[in-house]
Formats: C-alpha cells, structure tokens, sequence
C-alpha cells in the first residue's frame, strides 16, 4: 500500500522545544577550558563554538536564562 503523505515525524522546532524541557548537567568547567584549547589549538572553529557555549553557561548561568 502506497500513501501519498510522508510519514510524520517531529518538527526541529518540536525537538529543540523537548531537549529545552529537560535540563543536562554540564560537565567541569577545567574538562570545558581543555576542550576549548584544544579546539584552538587545532583551529577548529566549530569546535571552539561547542566549547565556548557551555564555558559561558557554567561561568554565567543568568546568561542562558
């Protein structure tokens, strides 16, 4: 049987919402700071994003709210 409809699956916008509701712990912040050297080290600018992002939550909590 075909159907002419995808099958339906969560929105990005639905899934960003569910990861908003539960709250991760981040890890410490000296295991962040090495991640963030060594993705400079390495020039990988994605990498210091993904890094930086959490250094900022756990300096600055307030930030995020």
């Amino acid at each position: 049987m075909s159907s002419r409809w995808p099958v339906r699956r969560p929105t990005e916008h639905a899934a960003i919402r569910a990861a908003c509701r539960s709250e991760r712990p981040l890890p410490p912040v000296p295991a962040l700071m090495a991640a963030l050297i060594d993705a400079n080290d390495r020039r990988d600018r994605e990498g210091v994003c993904l890094a930086a992002h959490p250094v900022v939550r756990a300096a600055a909590p307030e930030v995020g709210e």
